[in-house]
């Protein structure tokens, strides 16, 4: 009963930017963690920026520094900045929730279509 709507992804050369946005909306009581995952083929996903309700933030090793991660609370949204782009971050990139259904006391992960970012050398 979620819905996302993810955008910004793209191709750009080594040492560009982009921005990715992820707006989440359904049936949702409340999201406690937000942010985004990676995918390549062949690989498992990967988390790449995370951001809590307080605004607490994870980031992967590989793009410290060079990512940013922000959250609207009051509009379940969240914003992945990413500078410095490489190849290596090539990869389909999926918003991820974790949050409540009104009425519920368990949390329910969910995840995004995906965007892709791709990043020529």
């Amino acid at each position: 009963q979620v819905q996302f709507e993810e955008s910004g992804g793209g191709l750009v050369q080594a040492g560009g930017s982009l921005r990715l946005s992820c707006t989440a909306s359904g049936n949702i009581f409340s999201i406690d963690v937000m942010g985004w995952y990676r995918q390549v083929p062949g690989k498992q996903r990967e988390p790449v920026a995370l951001i809590d309700s307080g605004g607490r933030t994870t980031y992967a090793d590989s793009v410290k520094g060079r990512f940013t991660a922000s959250r609207d609370n009051a509009k379940n949204t969240v914003h992945l900045q990413m500078d410095s782009l490489k190849p290596e971050d090539t990869a389909v990139y999926s918003c991820h929730i974790l949050y409540l259904r009104s009425g519920a006391t368990i949390q329910r992960a969910a995840w995004g279509q995906g965007t892709q970012v791709t990043v020529s050398s």
